[in-house]
Formats: C-alpha cells, sequence, structure tokens
C-alpha cells in the first residue's frame, strides 16, 4: 500500500490546530457575558485550572464564579 508523506509544515499545522485551546474570553467579553446573566459589579477575572474565578454581585449578594473554557458559568460555594 502506498502512503503519501506528510510534509513538515501542514503537519506541525494540524497538530497546531487540534492542540490549540479554545478561545480565552477577554476582560471585556467577560464582564458582557456576566452582566447579561444578571451579573453586576464584576471583578478582574483570574485564571485557574477550572477557568476564570471572578466575583460579583447578583441579587444584592456577593457571589464567587468561574467561568469554564466552554463559556459555562459556574457559581462556587
Amino acid at each position: 500500500m502506498w502512503m503519501r508523506k506528510l510534509s513538515p509544515v501542514v503537519f506541525c499545522l494540524t497538530l497546531a490546530g487540534v492542540l490549540a485551546p479554545a478561545h480565552a474570553l477577554t476582560q471585556q467579553e467577560l464582564v458582557n457575558k456576566l452582566q447579561a446573566a444578571g451579573y453586576s459589579q464584576i471583578g478582574e477575572g483570574k485564571s485557574t485550572p477550572e477557568g476564570i474565578a471572578v466575583k460579583a454581585m447578583k441579587d444584592g449578594k456577593e457571589v464567587h464564579l468561574v467561568v469554564d473554557s466552554s463559556g459555562q458559568i459556574k457559581q462556587r460555594d
């Protein structure tokens, strides 16, 4: 069986596409997403293994949130 040799450049570009992380949210994108979900007074985001950790206010209470790489907002206890 004959197999065509893959050029090193094509191989590297393919590998980079597979291994590249999902698009990370900018601070402004994060703020917009959280405001749309009803949060206010959104603090500076901090990168963690779970995603971007941030403090915000909702219904008059401070909440601790994590926004994961898929954009899901999770409240920490």
